[in-house]
């Protein structure tokens, strides 16, 4: 089980306003390779890393297994350096593009989207 993360933010209270958190405090966020449209990773953001990826420039998430921040790439080299961030609208998702420099997964892969392609009911990969 997540536990909420409980560091204040200086998050812009206009952008608080709108967010529509999962019970324990959480905005999924898609990032994807801004020149491509890549979908790369998901990760979780709470206000203060949705503020920390604003003002920082390099994504901020929220790690639900170790109840901590993490900065993509600061123990790896993969950053991802952010070009825009968009909210969904039911503003319950964030779509953060980012510029990837090497991998986005933490199995070493490209993105985490592209091991287990599952079969849609036509029997084909669901992107043809």
């Amino acid at each position: 089980m997540s536990s909420t993360p409980r560091t204040p933010s200086d998050l812009d209270p206009a952008i608080a306003a709108r967010l529509k958190r999962s019970t324990d405090g959480l905005v999924p966020a898609i990032a994807q390779q801004y020149d491509t449209g890549e979908v790369l990773m998901l990760g979780w953001m709470d206000d203060e890393a949705l503020h920390r990826t604003l003002t920082t420039g390099r994504c901020t998430y929220w790690s639900r297994s170790r109840n901590e921040y993490w900065v993509k790439g600061d123990t790896s080299g993969h950053v991802q350096h952010v070009k825009s961030v968009a909210l969904d609208c039911d503003a319950d998702t964030l779509l953060v593009k980012v510029d990837q420099v090497g991998a986005a997964c933490h199995t070493g892969a490209r993105t985490c989207f592209d091991a287990d392609v599952l079969l849609s009911a036509a029997g084909l990969p669901a992107s043809e």
